[in-house]
């Protein structure tokens, strides 16, 4: 398998910590976002990923994207061990954390709105980071609740066991901090993802050890 990725992509990290949960060996292949205007935007990239995204995973010739589909696919090709939970109303939980991480969350703060926000809306610096912070802390603060009041998380989002709303949540974690975003009103969330990057496959997808890493 060939994984296209970016260091700091949140949906890049959630692909590497799926790929190595499974125990999947995959060849690096950098796709750098800023470099020369964004080497995903180059004509060769985009005959794999027609969105000029990262992550883009190839498996036997078949091109995939999208991190969620992708980890689904890995799910479903190699089940073992599993990412979602064994019933129906346990793996909406999971996926429930997982797209409002992915889906809610994340769109609003990636690199190409916050580019849009300071290239063509005009904004600063200050406002951009203003931008940032004030969804992560609207998103986790409703996760807070919503961990809390649900009752199934324990070590990690659904029991002691990783899942598919881990993969999400700790990239969103990685990079709220990097934003500065004070953590100290989600203490589930934080003790979650603090646990996660004890485990090996987490700490190996962190973006500051990753070939590219700057």
């Amino acid at each position: 398998m060939k994984l296209y990725s970016y260091f700091r992509s949140s949906a890049s990290y959630r692909v590497r910590i799926a790929l190595n949960l499974k125990n999947l060996p995959y060849e690096y292949l950098p796709v750098h976002m800023l470099r020369d205007g964004g080497e995903q935007f180059k004509p060769e990239y985009r005959k794999l990923n027609h969105d000029a995204v990262v992550p883009t995973l190839v498996d036997d010739g078949t091109v995939l994207t999208q991190s969620i589909a992708i980890v689904e696919y890995l799910e479903e090709k190699h089940p073992e061990p599993a990412l979602l939970p064994s019933t129906a109303t346990d793996r909406a939980y999971v996926r429930s954390i997982a797209l409002q991480l992915a889906c809610e969350i994340h769109p609003l703060n990636n690199l190409r709105v916050l580019k849009y926000l300071k290239r063509t809306v005009g904004v600063n610096d200050e406002v951009k980071d203003a931008w940032y912070r004030h969804w992560i802390s609207s998103g986790f603060a409703a996760l807070e609740e919503y961990l809390i009041a649900d009752g199934r998380a324990g070590k990690l989002c659904f029991g002691d066991t990783p899942t598919l709303a881990d993969i999400c949540l700790v990239p969103q974690v990685f990079n709220a901090t990097r934003f500065n975003v004070d953590m100290s009103p989600y203490p589930t969330i934080r003790r979650i993802c603090d646990y996660a990057n004890t485990l090996d496959a987490f700490a190996r997808a962190e973006p500051g050890v990753q070939p590219d890493a700057e």
